[in-house]
């Protein structure tokens, strides 16, 4: 059986944007990898997606942000520790121009496992 070399859909996705931007999305894929290792990676809405029994998290890039979307709950339940950014029901807004709160994003994503796990 042949391997192939071709790149994963979220590779793709993040070789469109510039090295600065691509940057951030690693960070993000490879933090939201550790906190959930069982999801499995995909593209959903045009997003790099992590998929655990369903839709855990989506994340993307924008003009001058990163955009985490942890569904509606996830944004609730950490709404306290997310005022620094700006956020909507289900959209989390990190700027270009800080570092990711990794700590933060692991949270918000371990909580998500456990919602998606039925937990």
């Amino acid at each position: 059986m042949e391997t192939s070399n071709k790149p994963s859909p979220i590779d793709a996705y993040i070789s469109t944007f510039p090295s600065n931007v691509q940057d951030l999305l690693n960070q993000m894929r490879q933090t939201i990898a550790q906190a959930a290792p069982q999801a499995v990676e995909k593209i959903s809405y045009g997003m790099p997606t992590f998929f655990l029994k369903k839709n855990l998290v989506h994340f993307a890039a924008a003009k001058n942000h990163i955009g985490l979307y942890p569904a509606p709950s996830g944004v609730q339940a950490f709404k306290d520790e997310l005022a620094p950014y700006k956020t909507s029901k289900g959209a989390i807004q990190f700027p270009l121009d800080n570092p990711l709160p990794k700590d933060l994003i692991t949270r918000i994503v371990a909580f998500r496992v456990k919602e998606n796990m039925g937990l």
